[in-house]
Parts: C-alpha cells; sequence; structure tokens
C-alpha cells in the first residue's frame, strides 16, 4: 500500500442510527374557552385546506376532548403552521411524533 492510499472502515451492522430524524412533527390545537366552535371550524379550513367536514370533527375534537392533532408533517411547516394559528388567536403547539 503506497501512502496516497487510504483505508476507509465501513460502519459495523449494529450501528445505531437515528431514526427519530424520521419521525413527523404534530400540529395541535387546544381548547380554550374564548374562541366561538364556528370560528376554530373556519381557522382550520383557511390554514389547512380541508374540507369543512374535516374541519368541523376536528373542531369537536377540540372542544370535547380538550385538543386536536390537525397536521403532521416537517419541522419548517409545522411552525408556520402553528404561527399562523396563533395569529388568529388559537392555543397551538407542536411536538415530535412519538
Amino acid at each position: 500500500m503506497n501512502a496516497a492510499t487510504k483505508t476507509l472502515e465501513r460502519p459495523s451492522a449494529d450501528t445505531d442510527t437515528d431514526d427519530s430524524l424520521d419521525r413527523p412533527w404534530l400540529v395541535t390545537v387546544y381548547n380554550d374557552p374564548v374562541n366561538l366552535m364556528g370560528y376554530v371550524t373556519l381557522v382550520i379550513m383557511r390554514i389547512f385546506g380541508y374540507p369543512r367536514e374535516k374541519a368541523e370533527k376536528m373542531m369537536l375534537d377540540v372542544h370535547r376532548k380538550g385538543k386536536c392533532i390537525v397536521w403532521s408533517g416537517e419541522r419548517e411547516k409545522a411552525e408556520l403552521y402553528v404561527q399562523q394559528l396563533h395569529s388568529h388567536q388559537l392555543n397551538a403547539a407542536m411536538a415530535r411524533d412519538t
């Protein structure tokens, strides 16, 4: 072997990989005592482009269960959606899917 040749080592098969990088981000809307149910439905429809029936189902989950996951996907979009929901005075947060 000459001086210009380098040996590269292949990682072993048991090397841990970070599967958490593949997990999507979840956007959750939480119930609050201020916003009317019709308003929450309208905001969900406008921000996410969902049909009325889907938005109403999500709004009812927020109302009855206290929260609803309204979207999942990449981090940057989740951040944008949370910001848009906050700008419409809705209580929302994002978190990694477990």
